[in-house]
């Protein structure tokens, strides 16, 4: 995933002169930028609202490097046509529009369809229309859904009528509260006219962190573009048609796009037979924002669809694709611990849910056994060994994932070992090695990954495994609960301190788990034939017990769905909590009774 970045500022990039391509009784002005690759597949770009297609003018460079260039001003946008009637901005006018440009531009070879916005709703109105979606042969588009998709969308949810659903169409409706504004007669014509054309750029700077400057064509396009919504929106929302698509789609998805809400695209399967998802962290002018990253993408998909040949950056993307619609597709998750027991229960669920999963633990082969099980489930996963104790191991942990994988969605801080014995008997050595992993492995995952969602302005989750004995000071366990109960007040200082930037930090408490841990865990003070001892009966204890690993995921899940600073797993450790803050006294007398691990 690509980082967010807080601001662009370059020099206005000169467009060229355009040609003059006539259609009926509109003249679409058309611009093509020089390239020095031969044979060069043919790239068409085409612009939203209010734009033209100068707002193309940092990408179109970039990719002309490796492509054949072209874009052109919409109907009623730039220096093509304005049209007075409303009726002359339909989509059908509009598609015929582009495929006058395309048979102008190339006759005899199909070209790849790249748009933002109102072009987007145009490029899906193009690849779902014989005959002009059999000379398109990709279409990469962001910020811009079909609208008959979007009626479908709409109705189901209205349908189903299910608080989750109406949740979404609400949001989707609050982000798209000027379009019902824009049917509206005078109101915003009136605004473009009263100075909104010169206030553009500064209102692209504040919400999208663009440095750009109006066109010299801005006040007519805000003007014009305004019939785009009142000649197609209600009559396709109310009344879609089923549209389908065999064109090779690349979906960019901007994760902080103002305008919509991410399961808008949910459906997106249902229509399009081949898909690829990539989610970047910025706004919706991506263009403007990311120039390079777009020619980047666009770039690679052509050379994709061209060759044949799909880069791993694209696979991940068809992947990410595959799982649209479940409830954590596209998110990247960092799980430490994963090689077994509530870790590896975590990474399966997740992956289950449509995320994408990175297994950490210091044992690589139980690492990538975790990651195989999460793709036999239709996720996609990577192994990584570390000792999250060792500042090396997790900073390098942490810049591959950045480079390679982007910002995490969630991380899960929850390799642990446990550890019993009094604190006479325990030694300073046994102290360095359960702080070592305990402590120092959640205080590595949280800081290094908190850094990167700060950095890139990603609303992520940190959840931080503790244990219900971080509420219980048993002379039995003392090493083990004071690591847990550190693990306890790291957690809310995190949240304290995170809480202002939008991500959020959770503690889940587990009681008697039966994982392995009890077979890894060391009695200090002890004879090798009384510690098996010890373990066999505590074993027995967490199996009579049988609290699954499983349900300490599920608790993972929850926590970061609906932001909880804490989960209690087990009744054990409600009712250690309960006890704790109802009566202390008993509590402290039942911690004294040697109740342990």
């Amino acid at each position: 995933m690509a980082k967010r970045k807080t601001g662009t500022s370059r020099a206005e990039a000169p467009m060229p002169q355009p040609r003059t391509l006539r259609r009926g009784d509109v003249e679409l002005a058309v611009y093509e930028w020089p390239t020095t690759a031969e044979s060069a597949p043919v790239v068409l770009l085409v612009h939203g609202y209010p734009d033209s297609a100068s707002v193309w003018r940092h990408v179109a460079p970039l990719l002309a490097g490796h492509c054949r260039v072209v874009a052109y001003d919409v109907r009623g946008a730039g220096h093509s046509t304005h049209p007075n009637h409303t009726a002359a901005y339909a989509l059908e006018e509009l598609v015929a529009d582009m495929a006058a440009v395309v048979d102008d531009i190339s006759p005899d070879a199909k070209v790849h369809l790249v748009a933002h916005d109102w072009g987007s709703i145009q490029g899906w109105e193009a690849v779902t229309t014989q005959p002009l979606a059999a000379r398109i042969a990709s279409y990469t588009c962001f910020s811009g859904p079909s609208l008959d998709h979007a009626g479908y969308w709409i109705a189901q949810r209205l349908r189903h009528a299910s608080p989750a659903a109406l949740s979404q169409l609400g949001r989707q409706l609050a982000h798209s509260w000027y379009v019902g504004a824009f049917h509206f007669p005078g109101v915003f014509p009136t605004m473009w006219k009263a100075g909104l054309d010169h206030a553009w750029p500064q209102l692209l700077a504040k919400l999208e962190r663009v440095q750009t400057e109006a066109s010299e064509t801005q006040r007519a396009d805000g003007v014009d573009g305004i019939k785009l919504y009142r000649a197609n929106f209600r009559q396709r929302l109310s009344s879609p048609s089923e549209r389908y698509t065999n064109v090779p789609v690349q979906l960019l998805w901007p994760r902080h796009d103002h305008f919509m809400v991410p399961e808008i695209w949910d459906d997106l399967p249902r229509w399009v037979s081949r898909l690829w998802r990539r989610d970047v962290d910025a706004g919706h002018w991506l263009q403007l924002s990311h120039p390079q990253l777009v020619a980047d993408y666009v770039t690679e998909f052509v050379h994709f669809i061209e060759t044949g040949k799909e880069s791993a950056g694209l696979k991940r993307a068809g992947h990410r694709a595959a799982a649209m619609g479940k409830p954590d597709a596209g998110k990247l998750v960092v799980i430490t611990g994963a090689g077994s027991g509530i870790g590896r229960e975590t990474a399966l669920l997740y992956a289950e849910r449509g995320a994408e999963v990175v297994a950490v633990d210091v044992d690589e082969a139980a690492a990538q056994r975790t990651a195989e099980l999460a793709e036999l489930l239709g996720g996609m996963a990577w192994a990584r060994a570390a000792d999250v104790g060792s500042t090396k191991d997790m900073e390098t942990l942490a810049t591959w994932v950045r480079k390679e994988l982007g910002t995490p969605d969630i991380v899960v801080n929850n390799a642990g070992i446990g550890m019993a014995g009094s604190v006479l008997d325990t030694s300073v050595a046994d102290w360095e090695k359960i702080l070592h992993v305990n402590l120092w492995g959640v205080i590595h995952g949280s800081r290094l990954f908190a850094q990167q969602m700060v950095a890139s302005k990603n609303h992520g989750h940190i959840v931080n495994v503790s244990s219900g004995l971080a509420f219980f000071p048993s002379p039995m366990t003392p090493a083990y609960a004071t690591t847990k109960a550190a693990v306890r007040m790291l957690t809310e200082c995190l949240r304290a301190e995170l809480g202002g930037k939008g991500i959020g930090v959770s503690a889940v408490y587990p009681g008697v788990v039966n994982t392995g841990i009890v077979s890894r865990t060391r009695f200090v003070g002890t004879t090798d034939v009384e510690q098996q001892r010890r373990q066999s009966k505590v074993q027995r204890l967490y199996e009579r017990r049988n609290l699954k690993p499983e349900a300490v995921a599920a608790a993972i899940v929850d926590a970061v769905e609906h932001d909880r600073p804490e989960v209690l797993v087990g009744v054990e450790t409600v009712g250690i909590r309960t006890l704790s803050r109802l009566s202390p006294a008993l509590w402290r007398r039942l911690a004294r009774s040697n109740i342990g691990m």
